[in-house]
C-alpha cells in the first residue's frame, strides 16, 4: 500500500495547528562534519545545511533511518556539540560562535536519550539522583528538595516509593520516566526525546507517549520527537521532517507527510511500517499499578 493510501491517523487531523506559534529554538544552514578515524578515508558529513524551527507548544518530529544524522541534529539543538557551520539560536540568542559556546548551557533546552543509563547513576537512588540535580543547579532551597522529588516523580506516573530504588531495580520504561524526570527538574520549555520508545515493548512505548502528551498539555512544553518509526511520530508530532544522509527531504505537517508523502524516501519509510495502516488505532493503555510503571 501507498503511504498515500493510509487511513486518517486518529487525532492528526484534530489537532490543533501550533505551526503559527513564535519561534522557540532555530537551526540555520547547519552542519555537522567528523573528522576522519577509524579508518574511514575522508570526514564524514554527518549534517549538510539543515535548517530547523521549533515553535512555542509544538512537537515536531524527525524521522529517518539510523546514519539519518537525527542524533547529531539533536545533540546540536541541545547545545551539547557545537556545529562545523551554521547557527543554532534559543529564544533570539546565538548558542554557537566559530565553534565556541556564545551562552552559557540553558536550562531551557533538556535531553532524554533512548538509554536511561547514560543519565542516571546506577549507584544512586533515584530520590538522590534527582536531589542532587536540585542542589547543584540550586534549582530549589534545599528544604524544598524532598517535595520536589515527590512532585517530578508524580509528574511521570510514579510513586514516591521509587526514590528509594536505584535504577537497577526498574523496568525499562520506570527508568525512561525518571530520565524524563530527571530533564523536567530543569523545568524546561523544549524537550528533546532522541529515541526514548525504541528500546521498549509496543505498550510500553504507548505509555510513554502518552505520558509526553500529557506532559506537552500540562507544563505546556515544546518538544522535538526523534525517531526512526513513523508510526511514533504519528502519535503525537504537529509538524515532521524527514531525514537522510544528513539532509532534510520533506517536511510539512504531519497530517499531510504521513497521508499524501512527496519525497520517495519518505513512502518508502511509510511502506515499512505496515502497523500504520494494517492495525486499528490502539485504544488509552491500562492504567499503570502505582509506583510499578513500565
Amino acid at each position: 500500500m501507498h503511504g498515500g493510501d493510509l487511513p486518517a491517523p486518529a487525532g492528526v487531523a484534530d489537532r490543533p495547528v501550533t505551526s503559527a506559534g513564535l519561534p522557540l529554538l532555530e537551526a540555520r544552514s547547519l552542519s555537522k562534519v567528523y573528522p576522519s578515524r577509524g579508518g574511514r578515508p575522508a570526514p564524514a558529513a554527518a549534517l549538510e545545511g539543515v535548517d530547523v524551527t521549533v515553535r512555542q507548544g509544538e512537537c515536531l518530529g524527525v524521522v529517518g533511518e539510523s546514519g539519518a544524522g537525527k542524533t547529531t541534529l539533536a545533540i546540536c539543538l541541545a547545545g551539547l556539540m557545537s556545529p562545523s557551520s551554521g547557527s543554532v539560536t534559543y529564544r533570539g540568542a546565538q548558542l554557537w560562535d566559530g565553534g565556541r559556546p556564545r551562552v552559557p548551557r540553558v536550562h531551557g533546552i533538556q535531553i532524554v536519550f533512548q538509554d536511561p543509563a547514560s543519565s542516571l547513576n546506577p549507584r544512586r537512588t533515584v530520590g538522590s539522583v534527582l536531589a542532587e540535580i536540585l542542589a547543584v543547579h540550586r534549582l530549589r532551597p534545599r528544604a524544598d528538595i524532598p517535595a520536589r522529588v515527590r512532585e517530578l516523580l508524580g509528574l511521570v506516573g510514579l510513586d514516591a516509593e521509587i526514590a528509594r530504588r536505584r535504577p537497577g531495580r526498574l523496568s525499562g520504561g520506570q527508568q525512561q520516566r525518571v530520565a524524563i524526570a530527571r530533564a523536567l527538574a530543569f523545568e524546561p520549555e523544549l524537550v528533546i526525546a532522541d529515541e526514548i520508545v525504541s528500546a521498549l515493548d509496543a505498550s510500553v512505548q504507548a505509555q510513554i507517549l502518552n505520558l509526553l502528551a500529557d506532559l506537552r498539555s500540562d507544563l505546556g512544553l515544546s518538544i522535538v520527537l526523534v525517531t526512526h518509526d513513523m508510526s511514533v511520530a504519528r502519535h503525537l508530532c504537529d509538524r515532521i521532517i524527514v531525514m537522510r544522509t544528513g539532509r532534510i527531504v520533506e517536511t510539512g505537517l504531519a497530517e499531510r507527510v504521513l497521508l499524501h508523502p512527496a519525497h520517495p524516501y519518505t513512502q518508502e519509510l511509510l511502506r515499512a511500517v505496515p502497523r500504520l495502516h494494517d492495525r486499528p488505532e490502539p485504544g488509552p493503555p491500562p492504567a499503570e499499578p502505582s509506583g510499578a510503571a513500565s
